[in-house]
Parts: C-alpha cells; sequence; structure tokens
C-alpha cells in the first residue's frame, strides 16, 4: 500500500461494477445479463445532432454553449428541470423552485457531493436492503456506516425502519445518522417502487427522531429510473410534494437514462440550507457541468423531441421486459422467486434459502462456465452488522442485451439453476 494515500485513498476499494465490465469485456462470447446500460439502439444520434447543428450554426448561440457556465448550471435547463418535474407530479408545485435545482454530471455525482456536504467518516446512512451498489461503494470510500431496513413490494418496511432509528437511538448512535437513502422508482436493483403513502410516512418517522438526533434527518430520494416507466398504471408522485420536503427532501434526477449517458447531465433539488453548501462543493469539483451537454438537454427538452424520445425508449423496454419475463417462465425453476417491475431496467431473482447465487458460489462460477453473467444480489446489502447479508438472490438485467441474447441468456442461466434448484 502507497504509504503517501490519505485515509480515503487507502480505504477506497474497486468497485464491483468495475470488475463486472472487465468480466464481459475480457470475455466475447459471454452474454451480459449484469450491466445496467441502457439500449445502444436507442440512443438518440439523429435528435442529437440535429440540435447540435442548432446551437453551432451561428457564433451567438455556439459560442456561449462552447465557454464555462455557472456552477448551479444553465437558467434556461434550471427553469425546464423545474418545469417538467412539476408535469410529471401532475402539477404539484410545492417544491419544485429552479432556485434550488442543481444542474450536476450525472445523478452520482450529486449524490457523492450530498455526502461530502452531510457526512463525515463514522457517519450512518440507512438504505435499503438491498439497493444500489454503487452508492454503497461511495459509502464505503468515505468511511460512512450504513444501516439496511427491509424493502417490500412498495418500498420500506416501514415498521422496520422505526425499530432502526430506536435501536440507534437506544445505543447512542442516532446522533450520527443524517439520511435515510431511497431508490424510488424501479428500484436498481429489485424493479421495487415506493409508494406515496410510504414516502410521507417515511418523512413522518424522520421527523420524529430529529430532536433526539440533534440535527435534521433527510430523505434522500434517488429517481435515476422514474422516466423508464413502461406499465399503464398510475404514476406515483415524488416526495417533493409532501408537506415539509422543501426543508428535509434531497431530490436526485438524471438525463442520463431516459435520453443518453454519453450526455451525462443529471441535477438535484435540495433544501435551501444545504444547497449553498452543495454547489460550492461542486464549485470545487468542475467549476459547472458541461455547458455544450447542458444546452443540448435544454433544446430537448423545449423542443418536445425529448418527450417524443422517451416515449419510444419506453416502448422498447417494455418489449425487452416481455421477452425477459416470457423466457423466465419457460427456462427458470418454478420455485425461483421473480419480482417483476413496471419500468426500468431489471428483474430480481430469489433463489430458495440455502441455495447461493454469490460471487464465490457454484452457481455463479456455472453461470460464468455457460457464458452468462448476471449480478450476485448480496453485492446490493451494506456491510450491516446487524443481520448477516443474504446471498441466494440475483440482478438480472434486460437493458443493454438484444432480444435474442436476453432469450439465450435467460435459457442459459435456467439450464444452471436446474443444477442446483
Amino acid at each position: 500500500m502507497n504509504t503517501a494515500l490519505s485515509a480515503l485513498g487507502r480505504r477506497t476499494a474497486p468497485p464491483p461494477i468495475s470488475w463486472l465490465m472487465k468480466t464481459a469485456l475480457a470475455r466475447p462470447k459471454l452474454i451480459s445479463l449484469a450491466a445496467g446500460f441502457t439500449d445502444n439502439s436507442t440512443l438518440p444520434v439523429e435528435i442529437s445532432r440535429k440540435l447540435l447543428n442548432e446551437i453551432l450554426r451561428s457564433p451567438k448561440t455556439g459560442q456561449p454553449a462552447l465557454q464555462y457556465g455557472t456552477t448551479a448550471g444553465a437558467e434556461d435547463l434550471r427553469q425546464l428541470t423545474a418545469k417538467h418535474l412539476q408535469k410529471l407530479d401532475g402539477g404539484h408545485d410545492r417544491a419544485h423552485s429552479p432556485e434550488r435545482v442543481l444542474i450536476t454530471g450525472g445523478s452520482q455525482q450529486l449524490l457523492y457531493m450530498t455526502l461530502e456536504a452531510l457526512c463525515d467518516e463514522g457517519d450512518i446512512i440507512l438504505v435499503e436492503d438491498p439497493t444500489y451498489f454503487v452508492f454503497l461503494s461511495i459509502l464505503q470510500s468515505r468511511g460512512i456506516q450504513a444501516r439496511g431496513v427491509k424493502l417490500e413490494r412498495d418500498g420500506i418496511d416501514l415498521i422496520h425502519v422505526e425499530k432502526v432509528l430506536t435501536r440507534l437511538k437506544n445505543s447512542g448512535e442516532l446522533r450520527r445518522v443524517k439520511a435515510l437513502y431511497l431508490v424510488t422508482y424501479f428500484q436498481n436493483p429489485t424493479g421495487a417502487t415506493t409508494s406515496l403513502a410510504k414516502k410521507s410516512a417515511a418523512l413522518k418517522l424522520l421527523k420524529k427522531f430529529e430532536r433526539a438526533a440533534g440535527h435534521p434527518l433527510y430523505l434522500l430520494e434517488d429517481a435515476a429510473y422514474r422516466e423508464l416507466r413502461f406499465d399503464h398504471g398510475e404514476d406515483v408522485p415524488t416526495s417533493l410534494t409532501l408537506p415539509g420536503a422543501a426543508e428535509r427532501v434531497i431530490y436526485t434526477g438524471t438525463y442520463s437514462k431516459p435520453y443518453a449517458p454519453g450526455a451525462r447531465v443529471g441535477f438535484g433539488i435540495l433544501p435551501e440550507e444545504i444547497f449553498s453548501v452543495v454547489q460550492y462543493i461542486k464549485g470545487n469539483h468542475d467549476f459547472g457541468t458541461a455547458n455544450l451537454l447542458q444546452q443540448l438537454l435544454a433544446r430537448a427538452l423545449s423542443s418536445g423531441l425529448y418527450d417524443q424520445h422517451v416515449a419510444k425508449v419506453q416502448k422498447n423496454y417494455a418489449r425487452k421486459a416481455r421477452v425477459m419475463k416470457l423466457a423466465l417462465a419457460e427456462h427458470f425453476p418454478k420455485s425461483v422467486e421473480i419480482w417483476e417491475s413496471g419500468g426500468g431496467l431489471y428483474f430480481w431473482a430469489r433463489l430458495p434459502k440455502g441455495i447461493s447465487a454469490g460471487v464465490k458460489s457454484n452457481v455463479f462460477q456455472s453461470a460464468l462456465k455457460a457464458d452468462v453473467l448476471y449480478v450476485p444480489g448480496e453485492l446490493c446489502y451494506a456491510d450491516d452488522p446487524s443481520r448477516a447479508k443474504p446471498d441466494n438472490e440475483l440482478r438480472i438485467s434486460f437493458g443493454s442485451a438484444n432480444e435474442e441474447n436476453i432469450r439465450k441468456g435467460i435459457a442459459r442461466l435456467g439450464k444452471v439453476l436446474k443444477k442446483f434448484v
């Protein structure tokens, strides 16, 4: 170990996503049902060419787009983002203020900067069990502890949230708790969507424990997959629409998933008391998100081309999800529990208890030998000393694979599972 490294540098481990991507690249015949990549065929090449040509057609629009912008983000994109969220939330305008919109280099940057602003080493964030494993890597890198709360089909188990907060209060650790992190739409990894009732109850629970904590407890809502919705049920408003949200909800979203990951633009809406701090941190990161990409997204939104593109993306994923659902029904053992989603990129599978699907398991190694890759579910659980990590689950993605490879990959994986289940 290089002794010149900081504590953070010495502590930071390679994120699981890097290892999974390396494995896929090293084996050309491998079918990856692991990567949460978007579908290449949906990327808006023609739309982006048209809009970039408009921006760069004259110095009047081209020069400002190629210059530095402001740290908080381009004013037109902040306005359009607030308006877009308000529309998605059914016209609610309680907390969709453009003054509190921060444009970022993807939602991942907003998550990282928020933790920089809120947490010291040893602080605690409550997370879903299971949760987005890249977020867990950020926590690990920064020396932040995670405590898991049970996840149900419609979001977190509220009784368990209260039990965890009570336990931390009784142990004297509640003062180290800073936030509850929820992936609220078509969750990565399970596909679950948190109901508005549960968001409201979670916000009230956090408020209830604030006095004992001695500081605000925030609800950090990650809505990265919100616009990848393809079912026809009623949409769920964000926690921004709830009473008290302006003071306690940190909302993060992205244009990367619905539009294009290469146009890496995300956004957050933050309470006033921490907006400035996160903005200052962003200034230290990069002075502001790439201005040309912001202008591209602003034009896509204002022209209506963004909405047209998202509608096509949703239809594409609806079709691929149906293909995977049929393949799972045909090839997986009936004793495997499947969580189906109405959006996003994933199915979640739970094997019978006692059968491991972890990285070192016979199931995972056999799958690799059969040239199919999935995400072992154990990677999505926090290092929480209060419980053992389940190792009998797996995340399967239909995002980047084409329909033929989805069918082949599920058939291969089903054949492997039937040897063990």
